[in-house]
């Protein structure tokens, strides 16, 4: 069975790969109704794109969304929505050299054992980052819809090669975008972009590790037993190229604290349930809670660094030392909040849409297209 669908009720297709003609989405189950335009796809792009600052790739691509199908008049139409951006900026000639002697830290050689070498392998083909530009143009749409409903889905930098975020607020969060590395701590931000340009400089790369903030969610989203809420976000997550942890809330550091300290006291605020704590992250049981949606994602450092690496050739079967040529990340991580908000969103619009909040009809008859939306970014950055 290809893995290349996610979702239940709003469901996305992923196809294209790193080096090929266009990389594209099918986003099925999107409501009719909903105004939608290619500058609501397109802003979210343009924060994933490479090529916009020293610390990410030089690879220049404009990442232009053509919307295809699905739009009629300025409106959703409940047909599946057909999305593709064009590979522009391709150089696929040091690949050749990478199918017989597999880089470190790829997936080179397991995909070629899969798919029996009839891969496309050059950029890595469907395991290179260039994939998340389908889960960016069908998050784009997500988050629209969750905006329905008031929700508000904001990612950004917590962590850089051991550099944290410590001192900001929610209005820092939400002015995330403001810098390089897309942190809300100034101060952090600064040492940040040392860390990355002196692992490019000397050839390496660093990690590092994005938050997530959900508010506004009703409660109750989430199927248990097997399709929680956690559960559906941790698959989103790992979907990602070079994610290699996921955690809710108090994470790991809940198997170190006493049940008196984790859990949440109820209490009475502006006469509503709520919490005194967020120790739970913002959902208990599979299910939300109403509280705040707190997740951390891990990523790895860049896979592709010019030090050299051992591999081996698998037309000799000896081990050989490699230097892998290209344009990379020195760290994927400023690049990949726009990723998690867009895969955190297309899991919460989903089970917003399976709980009934986001109808299937949206209310307001056809105007002609005359109230087109003309999209852009839905937050002042």
């Amino acid at each position: 069975m290809a893995g290349d669908v996610f979702g239940r009720a709003l469901r996305l297709i992923s196809f294209g790969e790193s080096h090929g003609k266009v990389v594209g989405a099918v986003l099925e189950g999107v409501p009719a109704g909903l105004p939608l335009s290619e500058g609501d796809i397109q802003w979210l792009l343009d924060l994933r794109r490479p090529g916009q600052s020293s610390v990410t790739t030089t690879r220049r691509e404009e990442d232009r969304v053509k919307i295809l199908s699905g739009v009629f008049k300025g409106k959703t139409t409940g047909a599946p929505i057909a999305m593709v951006v064009e590979n522009e900026d391709v150089i696929s000639s040091y690949y050749e050299e990478y199918f017989h002697r597999p880089r470190p830290g790829h997936a080179d050689y397991v995909a070629r054992l899969k798919y029996g070498g009839f891969n496309d392998y050059r950029g890595g083909g469907r395991f290179s980052g260039r994939i998340t530009v389908s889960m960016v143009m069908g998050g784009a749409v997500a988050m629209k819809l969750l905006k329905l409903i008031g929700v508000e889905v904001m990612a950004y930098t917590l962590e850089i090669g051991g550099v944290k975020a410590e001192n900001f607020t929610l209005e820092d969060v939400r002015a995330r975008y403001r810098n390089e590395v897309r942190t809300p701590d100034g101060e952090a931000a600064l040492k940040m972009r040392e860390v990355i340009e002196r692992a490019r400089r000397k050839g390496d790369s660093v990690g590092g590790i994005v938050e997530v903030l959900a508010l506004n969610l009703p409660p109750g989203l989430g199927e248990p037993i097997f399709d929680t809420i956690e559960g559906d976000l941790a698959k989103a997550m790992f979907a990602i190229p070079a994610v290699k942890g996921v955690e809710f809330g108090s994470g790991f550091k809940a198997a170190r604290m006493m049940g008196s300290e984790h859990n949440d006291p109820y209490i009475i605020r502006n006469g509503k349930v709520s919490f005194a704590s967020n120790n739970h992250g913002g959902a208990l049981g599979g299910m939300t809670t109403g509280a705040p949606l707190v997740m951390r994602v891990a990523f790895k450092p860049t896979a592709s660094i010019a030090k050299p690496q051992r591999t081996v050739d698998l037309r000799t079967m000896e081990e050989v030392t490699i230097r892998v040529k290209g344009r990379h990340d020195p760290c994927i991580v400023p690049r990949a909040v726009p990723v998690v908000e867009a895969m955190t969103s297309l899991v919460l619009a989903d089970h917003a849409i399976l709980s009934g909040y986001i109808p299937k009809v949206l209310e307001g008859a056809p105007d002609g297209g005359k109230g087109e939306d003309k999209g852009g970014h839905p937050e002042d950055l």
